[in-house]
């Protein structure tokens, strides 16, 4: 039995360490979306309804293998913890192949060797994933300090987008294209995520993990204990649609740079600038608009900044490449916000229940999560795919895209700006009734 952790504030070097982890969950949920899609349709020559399918099923996997992730870690015991050794083995398979993704071999089989690959990378993560979210809730019972946590989790998140989806492009171009090219980015980011793994299994070290208690008998039980856990549903529902909505954005960044604002070699690494940077800058800034109108207001006020952001991007063609920029920015802190406070109020639904029923099962809740999450993450680009294919957009193999016509650039405009708009805004209809705040927590189950 570990010590009860309730209202403890973590160590500096705890924070950072796990949150080192995003560097793996930030690489891994940036650049297959940024990247893959374009991969198969302008350099492996895969039609875009065909491409979207193939970037769709793999993480669609994840929706049944993430829940059994979680449930694994449950009952696991070790001498690391429940936790740790999935962040260690987990995140080192993933490395091995996400670089494998990218180093498909010429010919004809070489789309459905990138799919298999993208397979067994999304079942690595979610035994990395599942375990690292399910975490804050077993490492504090502070209402605040996990507000904290997730400011230095996300923080480093920006900072792994910033790397990851700026600097894979250009990682790209600069080793020729291509294939080629496209294999040097796959070992780059392979690189990020080990960096992530150790960071993330040596900084927890010694970290508090909180009561032990026993979990649920089977899975059965365990998925209808979560069916009845309200908060959490409604939080869960809101969170995956609006990860399909920052999806289809991120899937048209290249295609947004190279035909609206006609930039192929520096125009997704200027957008990634911009919606990163202002990100860090504003961190500090959400977490005092947290503390002030409580986590629930910080989320809506985010999620509507994110939206009104997109969706004044549609005007992207008639503005100055600075504004489109700079509304890139608001985006961003949008973004920031939006993940901050979901990723916080998620411990608090975890917590809730543990008071609520005196079982162990965090990972259930964090396998539902992360499989909802990532299924939402993979809406995306099948989203954005269709969209292309409905206006007519046109593959190529070269490695370099082909010329589009104006109604597949209006396909692409729409894609990255007016649909995650929509997204983003329309989901927080189902956070109506959520009520988990700190007075509830700390006054008990009612």
């Amino acid at each position: 039995m570990a010590p009860d952790v309730r209202t403890q504030v973590l160590p500096g070097r705890v924070r950072a360490g796990y949150a080192l982890g995003s560097l793996v969950t930030g690489a891994f949920g940036t650049v297959p979306g940024l990247l893959l899609l374009p991969y198969l349709t302008d350099t492996l020559g895969v039609a875009a309804g065909v491409a979207g399918l193939l970037v769709l099923a793999p993480k669609a996997w994840d929706v049944l293998i993430n829940p059994v992730a979680g449930r694994i870690s449950d009952r696991t015991r070790t001498s690391m913890g429940a936790r740790r050794p999935f962040l260690l083995f987990g995140g080192l398979a993933l490395a091995v192949l996400f670089a494998a993704i990218f180093a498909a071999p010429n010919g004809a089989d070489s789309a459905a060797y990138a799919a298999v690959m993208f397979l067994l990378a999304a079942t690595a993560f979610a035994f990395y994933q599942v375990p690292y979210v399910a975490m804050p809730a077993e490492m504090t019972d502070d209402y605040a300090e996990r507000t904290r946590l997730m400011s230095w989790r996300v923080a480093i998140l920006a900072v792994a987008i910033l790397v990851s989806g700026a600097l894979s492009p250009m990682v790209t171009k600069q080793f020729g294209g291509g294939i080629p090219g496209h294999r040097a980015m796959g070992i780059f980011v392979a690189a990020l995520i080990v960096v992530g793994t150790f960071g993330s299994f040596l900084g927890t070290r010694g970290a508090p993990v909180g009561t032990v208690l026993p979990s649920e008998p089977s899975f059965a039980v365990q998925l209808r204990v979560v069916r009845a856990s309200r908060p959490f549903r409604l939080l869960l529902i809101c969170f995956v649609v609006q990860a399909a909505g920052i999806a289809t954005m991120l899937a048209g960044v290249s295609y947004f740079a190279t035909q609206i604002l006609d930039s192929p070699d520096t125009g997704a690494t200027l957008l990634f600038a911009c919606f990163v940077g202002p990100a860090l800058l504003v961190m500090p800034l959400w977490t005092r608009v947290g503390q002030r109108v409580g986590k629930l207001r910080a989320y809506v006020s985010a999620s509507l900044l994110f939206a009104a952001a997109a969706g004044l991007l549609a005007f992207a063609p008639f503005l100055p490449a600075v504004v489109v920029y700079v509304l890139t920015g608001l985006v961003g802190s949008g973004y920031a916000g939006q993940q901050v406070f979901g990723m916080a109020m998620l411990p608090d639904c975890i917590a809730f229940d543990a008071r609520r029923t005196g079982r162990r099962q965090a990972g259930v809740f964090t396998g539902l999560w992360t499989a909802g999450e990532t299924f939402g993450l993979a809406l995306g680009p099948g989203i954005f795919a269709l969209l292309l294919a409905a206006f007519g957009y046109v593959s190529s193999s070269s490695g370099e895209a082909a010329a589009q016509s104006g109604t597949a650039k209006l396909g692409v405009l729409l894609g990255f700006t007016v649909v995650p708009a929509v997204v983003m805004a329309s989901a927080l209809i189902g956070l109506r009734g959520y009520d988990l705040d700190e007075r509830r927590l700390t006054e008990g189950v009612t």
